[in-house]
C-alpha cells in the first residue's frame, strides 16, 4: 500500500496548453472490466439529463408560472407563506430556494459518500426518491402551485445529491489525460438521451388534441415519463458501477454513525480546504460563470414564451435542437481540448455566451428563425465547457475526497445554479422586464471567466497517460484505491500491444521496467512507492523481444523521466555499470 499524501500533496497538472509538436493524444487499451464501468457510468448521464431537460429547462418554468398566475390575484401576485410575489418570479426563487437547501446537504453527502464507501446505495436512493417526486408533478394541477414547489424542490435536492456520487467516479474510471475525453463522453451520454426523451415529449404535447388531452395533461404526462425514464435507467447504472474502499477517513470518526462521522469528515475537509488555493480559486470562478450558464438554461424556456412570445412547441423543439447539437458539441470540444488546451478552450466558449445573451437581449417578439439560430450556438458550446470544467475541478481534488469535493462543486452545476436565478427574479421585479432580466447574466460569465482566466493551473506533458486498469484487488474491479491516479497495478496481469501474460511481479528490493504505448517505461520498484516513469529506448531481455526488463535499482539511471529522441533513434545512455 502506498502511503497517504503528505501535508504538502499538489494537484495533478492539467491540460492548459496545447500539446507539444508531433505528439497528441493517443487511445489507450481498456481491460472489459473498466468498459463496462464507464459505460454504467455514462448510463447515469443519459438517465439523469431528462430531469434537467424535460422538467427544469423545458416544461415546468412556464407551466408552473402559469398555474401560478391562475391563481395570482388582481394585481397579479401571488402569497407563498405570505409572502406577496409576482407570479413570474415564482420559478427563479423556487429554484434558489431549493440550491440554499442544497448548499447545505451536497457537502454533506459527499462526506458521507466518501467515508462509507457506498456510492451506489446512495446514488440509488436519491435518484428513487427523486424520480418518484417528478412522476408526483403529473398531480400538480389547478392553483396547485405549491405542491409544484415542493415536488421540485425535493426533486432537484435529490438530483444534485446524486449527481455528487455520480461525479465523483471519475477519478477512478480515467487517469488525468483521459478525463477531458471521458467527462465529454458521459456529457454526450446524457445530451443524446435528453433529446430522445424530449422528442417522444414533443411528439406527445403537439398531439395532444388528437389524443384527447387537455394542454395541461400533456404537461403533466411528459413530466411523469422524465421520472420513469430517470428511474428506469438508473439501473443500468447501479448495476454496472462498483463501490471501492473508502480512503483517508478522518481517525475521530471512523467509529461514529454515518451522519456523525459525515459532519466530522466534513468538518475535516473544510479546515483543509484553504491549503489548497488552486482549487478554492477554480470553485469561485467555476461558481460564477456556470451559475450563468445554468440560468441561461433554466430560464430561457421563460424568455421564449413572456418575451418573446413563442408557443410552446417552437420552445420544445428548440430545446430538442439544443440536445442534438450539443452532443456533437461536447464531442468536438473534447478534441478541441487535446488541441489547445482545456482552460483556453473554456475561456473561449465563455466569450461566445457572453455573445450569446448580447442577442437575446436583442432578439424582437416572434423571431422564431432567429431563436433557432442562438439555440444552436447554444448547444455546441453547453456541453463542451461544463464536461471540460468537471475533468479540470477533478484533477484539482485531494485523492480520497472526490465525493466531498465534488459536493462543493455540484452547488453551482447542472440545474443547481442559486445567484443566477435569484438576479433574474430580482431583476424583473424591479423593472419588470425580461430583456433586462437576462441581459443581467452577463456580469457572471465575465467575472467568471476573468477568474479562470488568472488562474495558474499547472502544465502538464502532452504524453498520453498509462492505461487505465482495473484495481489491485480484483474484487473490487476499479483503480487502485490505494494511487491517487490510476496505474498498472503489479500484482495483477497486464496484458499489452506485443505483450501476451502477465508481467513478473518484482520482489522486494528490485524494479521492473514496463514497456509504454508511447516508447516511455515505467520503473515499478518492489519496495513500497510510486512507480516513476523511465525511457532508455527500447528494453529487451535477451532472446525475449518485447518483454520487460527486469533489474535491480541500481541498475536504473538516476533520473525519474528520461525521453530519448524517437525521431532520430538516439537514447539517453544509462549510468555506468548498468
Amino acid at each position: 500500500m502506498l502511503d497517504p499524501p503528505s501535508g504538502d500533496w499538489k494537484p495533478p497538472a492539467v491540460t492548459t496548453a496545447p500539446p507539444a509538436a508531433g505528439t497528441g493524444p493517443v487511445d489507450q487499451p481498456v481491460d472489459r472490466a473498466l468498459k463496462r464501468e464507464r459505460f454504467g457510468w455514462y448510463s447515469y448521464d443519459w438517465a439523469m439529463s431528462v430531469f434537467n431537460t424535460s422538467v427544469t429547462t423545458v416544461f415546468l418554468a412556464p407551466y408552473l408560472t402559469s398555474i401560478a398566475e391562475s391563481a395570482a390575484d388582481a394585481d397579479g401576485r401571488i402569497h407563498p407563506l405570505g409572502i406577496s410575489v409576482p407570479a413570474g418570479s415564482l420559478f427563479g426563487y423556487v429554484l434558489s430556494l431549493s440550491v440554499i437547501l442544497q448548499v447545505l446537504v451536497l457537502p454533506l453527502t459527499g462526506a458521507i459518500a466518501d467515508r462509507s464507501g457506498h456510492k451506489r446505495q446512495l446514488l440509488a436512493g436519491f435518484a428513487t426518491l427523486g424520480s418518484l417526486c417528478t412522476m408526483a408533478m403529473f398531480f400538480v394541477a389547478d392553483q396547485r402551485y405549491m405542491l409544484g414547489a415542493a415536488l421540485f424542490i425535493v426533486a432537484n435536492l435529490c438530483f444534485g445529491a446524486a449527481t455528487v456520487v455520480y461525479y465523483s467516479w471519475l477519478p477512478d474510471l480515467a487517469g488525468p489525460d483521459e478525463r477531458d475525453a471521458v467527462s465529454s463522453r458521459g456529457w454526450a451520454f446524457g445530451y443524446l438521451g435528453g433529446a430522445l426523451l424530449l422528442a417522444v415529449n414533443l411528439a406527445l404535447f403537439t398531439q395532444y388534441e388528437s389524443l384527447g388531452l387537455t394542454e395541461g395533461e400533456a404537461v403533466r404526462i411528459c413530466l411523469a415519463l422524465a421520472g420513469v425514464w430517470w428511474a428506469g435507467f438508473t439501473v443500468v447504472s447501479v448495476t454496472l458501477l462498483r463501490n471501492r474502499r473508502p480512503r483517508h477517513v478522518v481517525p475521530a470518526g471512523r467509529s461514529a454513525g454515518a451522519l456523525t462521522g459525515g459532519f466530522q469528515q466534513l468538518g475535516a475537509t473544510l479546515r483543509d480546504l484553504r491549503r489548497y488555493k488552486l482549487t478554492l480559486w477554480f470553485l469561485a470562478a467555476y461558481l460564477l460563470y456556470n451559475d450563468g450558464i445554468q440560468t441561461v438554461i433554466g430560464v430561457s424556456a421563460q424568455y421564449g414564451a413572456e418575451q418573446l412570445e413563442l408557443s410552446q412547441t417552437t420552445l420544445v423543439s428548440a430545446i430538442l435542437l439544443v440536445q442534438v447539437v450539443a452532443f456533437f458539441g461536447a464531442l468536438a470540444l473534447g478534441r478541441t481540448a487535446a488541441a489547445v488546451g482545456a482552460k483556453r478552450t473554456v475561456l473561449g466558449a465563455l466569450v461566445v455566451w457572453t455573445g450569446v445573451l448580447v442577442a437575446a437581449y436583442f432578439l424582437q417578439a416572434g423571431a422564431v428563425v432567429q431563436f433557432y439560430l442562438l439555440a444552436s450556438v447554444i448547444g455546441f458550446i453547453q456541453g463542451g465547457s461544463q464536461a471540460l470544467s468537471r475533468s479540470m475541478f477533478s484533477q484539482l481534488i485531494p485523492p480520497g475526497k472526490e465525493a466531498e469535493y465534488f459536493g462543493l462543486y455540484e452547488i453551482s452545476d447542472r440545474g443547481t445554479s442559486w445567484l443566477g436565478p435569484f438576479l433574474f427574479a430580482l431583476t424583473y421585479q424591479l423593472t419588470d422586464s425580461y430583456r433586462y432580466a437576462i441581459f443581467s447574466l452577463i456580469f457572471f460569465f465575465v467575472v467568471g471567466g476573468f477568474l479562470l482566466a488568472k488562474l495558474d493551473l499547472p502544465r502538464r506533458s502532452s504524453r498520453p497517460a498509462t492505461p487505465h486498469r482495473s484495481g489491485c484487488d480484483p474484487r473490487r474491479g476499479g483503480a487502485c484505491p490505494e494511487r491517487p491516479s490510476p496505474l498498472p497495478c503489479p500484482a495483477r496481469p497486464v496484458l499489452r500491444a506485443g505483450l501476451r501474460g502477465p508481467s513478473p511481479a518484482p520482489g522486494p528490493g528490485s524494479s521492473a521496467v514496463l514497456p509504454r504505448a508511447d516508447g516511455l517505461r515505467e520503473v515499478h520498484a518492489g519496495a513500497p512507492g510510486r512507480p516513476q516513469p523511465q525511457s532508455t529506448g527500447p528494453t529487451r531481455t535477451a532472446g525475449h523481444p518485447g518483454r520487460p526488463f527486469l533489474g535491480t535499482a541500481d541498475q536504473l539511471p538516476g533520473r525519474a523521466l528520461a525521453r530519448g529522441d524517437r525521431d532520430r533513434g538516439r537514447h539517453r545512455p544509462a549510468p555506468a555499470g548498468a
